[in-house]
């Protein structure tokens, strides 16, 4: 099952110097593990504010917001999940009933 998760960063409780290289450095480095084991399909930065849009596989809800929440910058409270939805196939490319 796929799901659709987007992120921002809490610029409320944190300052834009929170969020320093090392930390950004170590939170790719777990999106790319995650990807590496198939749980992250893709993933892009957000053009509105700073966070990401990640397409996600996982078998429910939970296991999904389980693989978020070992982001580093999750895992410091510096990460919001503003939406987590589970993905339908679109029906329009099946077959057409008469």
């Amino acid at each position: 099952m796929q799901f659709l998760a987007l992120t921002s960063r809490d610029m409320e409780q944190f300052s834009l110097a929170d969020y320093t290289p090392e930390l950004i450095e170590e939170e790719a480095q777990r999106v790319r593990q995650l990807l590496m084991e198939g749980t992250i399909r893709q993933i892009w930065r957000r053009g509105d504010l700073p966070g990401a849009c990640i397409l996600l596989e996982a078998a429910n809800e939970v296991e999904a917001r389980s693989a978020i929440s070992t982001l580093p910058l999750a895992q410091r409270g510096m990460l919001k999940i503003a939406v987590l939805t589970n993905l339908i196939p679109y029906p329009g490319f099946g077959p057409r009933t008469s």
